[in-house]
Parts: structure tokens; C-alpha cells; sequence
């Protein structure tokens, strides 16, 4: 039975849980597979590489999906604070995926490789320039004070389509770049269950499945973020400001 008004449902809580104890175990994951076979990280010598892998799994991943839940994680404080947190947490994924572009296109010039051929490339650079057209975007409709009531609120269900289908091509995109990263580290190795590929494929199992209960935990109508009375009261004098309407007209 779900909760009613601005209670939280009984069960979110635990799919909350279940996506920080997914998404953790991920890092974790990540930072363990780099340590354990690829030599750990630094910036100045060939472990730069490093440094790409596990910043877009914390930044594109990680953070972006947890950016993603936080309308459904606080529902009863301040909307105008819950959307800076959405905000900033958007733009510290930007900042450690920016690192980590940067990590890899350093890595490849110092090595003279070419940028920018494989499959994985292609949709990490689109998704990355999605994503931060997604945040300038929201920022201007939703942080901005400047866009209408109507503008908001006929951008609002395509600011919630792109923000998941993003996150989507984020995982897709990791799991390309996971499955790259062992054909040319392991070679015909990777089919002869070298552990490292093991422990890599586990690791894409588990991304998958963050992925997937932060969109179950976003798909739940019941779960969304009721509005607060005093917020629907400011909604309806912002609309009277912006665009000259009355409430007793609505």
C-alpha cells in the first residue's frame, strides 16, 4: 500500500538503499579493477588512462544517476533547494567526466594514438556534449529566473526524457568502453576467463543494474514528489507575474 500526501512511500527507502549500495559497489568495483590489473592511477605517466574509466563511472554514472533521484529522495524540503542540489550535483558529474575527457585525450597524445575512431569514443563525446545542453537547458528554464510558467512547463516532460535517456547512454556507453578495454588489454585471454575479465563483466552486470533501479525508483507515479501547497500558491503568483493571468481564471 503506498503512502499518500507528502509521506514517503514505504518501499522507496529500500530502492533507494539498494541503488547507493549498487552505485558504490560500482566505484568501488572500478577503482579495484584499475588497481588490481591495470596498475592504479596517476596523472603524469602511462597510467593517465586510468584516470578516464573511473572518473566517468563517478561522474556519468554514479553522480548523474543520483542527480536523477533526488526529486524522489526529498520530498518535503524546499522545492528551490531540491533543485540546487539536482543542479550541483549535475555539475560535479560534468566536472569529474570533464577529467576524465581530458585524462584520455592527454593519454592518446602523449602515446600518439589517434582520437576519436571507435564506437565507444563516438558516443562518449555525444552523450558528454547531451549532457551538458541538458544542464545549460534546465539551468536556464528551471534556475534561471527568467523562462514563463508555460515555457517550464511545456519543457518539463522533455527535461525528464533527455535527463533519463542520457543516463541510459551513459551506462550503454561505459559498458562499450569496459568491453574495449578488455579486447585490447586481454586479447584472446578475455576468453579463456581471465579473472580480470571476470571481475570486469561483473562490473558491467552491476551498472546494468543501478541503471535499472534508478529507473524503476523514476517510473513510479507514485513515487513522484507530491507539491507542497505553498509551492502550487507560488506557482500560481509566478504565473500571474510572468504572464498576466489570474488565478481565479484557471
Amino acid at each position: 500500500m503506498e503512502a499518500t500526501g507528502g509521506s514517503t512511500p514505504k518501499a522507496l527507502p529500500y530502492f533507494v538503499a539498494v541503488s547507493q549500495i549498487l552505485g558504490l559497489t560500482v566505484v568501488a568495483l572500478t577503482g579495484a579493477w584499475l588497481g588490481l590489473y591495470r596498475g592504479g592511477l596517476a596523472w603524469e605517466s602511462a597510467l593517465q588512462f586510468n584516470v578516464h574509466p573511473l572518473c566517468m563511472v563517478i561522474g556519468m554514472v554514479f553522480l548523474q544517476g543520483d542527480a536523477l533521484l533526488v526529486y524522489r529522495v526529498f520530498r518535503n524540503e524546499a522545492k528551490r533547494t531540491t533543485k540546487i542540489l539536482h543542479g550541483l550535483l549535475h555539475i560535479f558529474a560534468l566536472i569529474i567526466a570533464l577529467v576524465g575527457l581530458v585524462a584520455v585525450f592527454e593519454y592518446h597524445k602523449k602515446m600518439n594514438y589517434a582520437d576519436l575512431y571507435s564506437l565507444h569514443s563516438w558516443c562518449g563525446l555525444l552523450v558528454f556534449i547531451l549532457y551538458l545542453v541538458q544542464w545549460l537547458v534546465g539551468f536556464s528554464f528551471f534556475l534561471f529566473p527568467g523562462a514563463s510558467f508555460s515555457l517550464r512547463n511545456q519543457y518539463r516532460p522533455q527535461h525528464i526524457f533527455f535527463g533519463a535517456t542520457i543516463f541510459l547512454l551513459s551506462v550503454g556507453t561505459t559498458l562499450l568502453g569496459i568491453k574495449e578495454a578488455l579486447i585490447f588489454g586481454l586479447t584472446k585471454k578475455y576468453s579463456m576467463f581471465h579473472p580480470e575479465g571476470i571481475l570486469a563483466n561483473i562490473l558491467g552486470l552491476l551498472l546494468i543494474c543501478f541503471a535499472v533501479v534508478v529507473l524503476y525508483i523514476l517510473t513510479r507515479e507514485a513515487w513522484v514528489r507530491p507539491p507542497r501547497a505553498e509551492e502550487q500558491a507560488l506557482s500560481m503568483d509566478f504565473k500571474t507575474l510572468t504572464e498576466g493571468d489570474s488565478p481565479s481564471s484557471q
